[in-house]
């Protein structure tokens, strides 16, 4: 089957999250990737694009700290999706915007978003980095692992996997690689890579640069928790297989306005709980440190 013509402009970030405007709230997609064996629409794809339409109808003094969205069913690649931005609340200090995504008039994904009037002078606090990080240049691109795969298996159908992720890596806006996994005290797995947008020759503003890290927030993150599952059953405690995996709810918050998704960012992801076929993901995105 032919992939829709619109899933080509997927390779470059800026028209990745690329909407048209039809109305005072109302956008439309102009690209969709539908990734590899998915079942839908890149996630990470719906969300950055249900936030540029949110970031038209807000205020630029305004600036995005949270949202929270569900997706409810798995969208085509091959029809656009339409986002209808509902002004819930414009207030001195925070605006709410709902957005809810549409597609074949069904319902596919609903957002809710808030906006705050920075309160720059506020005190402030994060965790570190982990330490120890081994930096960028020092680590490898994700999709090395695939090509070593490929090269060492005879299994026909391992090679298809192979081919399929390194088709996916080059298809995708974003750059990844792996800086390791770590145990925590606890004796579970934490996930460290590496993201950064590709082909940015300009800085974006910080509105966009949060729609960026939007998208970036989806890769590497649901397979955490099938990746923890086969980790503490290593030694055949329970089962390990993962019919299918996909998003139910997503939920960032954000304390910067200073960072640039064309730098490397290093996300830490852990997956805390799994059960009754749901799993929980947990990740946080750091800076690399300035030397």
């Amino acid at each position: 089957m032919a992939e829709p013509d619109n899933q080509w402009g997927h390779e470059q970030i800026s028209s990745a999250l690329e909407v048209e405007q039809l109305d005072v709230n109302l956008y439309r997609s102009k690209t969709l990737y539908l990734p590899p064996r998915a079942r839908g629409v890149f996630g990470g794809q719906v969300i950055s694009q249900a936030l540029v339409s949110a970031n038209n109808c807000v205020d630029p003094a305004f600036s995005l700290h949270s949202l929270h969205c569900y997706f409810l069913l798995s969208a085509s690649a091959a029809v656009p999706i339409l986002y209808n931005v509902d002004r819930v609340r414009d207030g001195r200090s925070y605006v709410t915007r709902a957005v809810r995504a549409v597609q074949r008039g069904r319902t596919i994904f609903i957002m809710l978003c808030s906006f705050q009037r920075p309160e720059p002078r506020q005190c402030t606090f994060q965790l570190p980095m982990p330490p120890n990080v081994p930096p960028p240049d020092a680590c490898e691109g994700i999709e090395v692992n695939y090509e070593r795969l490929f090269k060492e298996t005879s299994d026909p159908k391992v090679k298809d996997f192979c081919l399929t992720a390194l088709e996916e890596r080059r298809r995708s806006p974003i750059e990844v690689k792996l800086a390791g996994v770590r145990e925590t005290e606890d004796g579970m797995p934490t996930f460290l890579y590496w993201h950064k947008a590709r082909n940015t020759p300009v800085r974006y503003d910080p509105a966009f640069q949060k729609c960026i890290l939007s998208y970036i927030s989806d890769s590497q993150f649901i397979s955490a928790a099938r990746r923890t599952l086969a980790y503490v059953n290593q030694g055949g405690k329970g089962p390990t297989t993962v019919v299918m995996q996909t998003s139910l709810d997503h939920a960032i918050s954000f304390y910067s306005d200073d960072f640039d998704c064309g730098d490397w960012l290093l996300y830490v992801i852990v997956s805390e709980a799994a059960a009754s076929g749901r799993g929980s993901v947990h990740g946080r995105v750091s800076r690399e440190r300035e030397t």
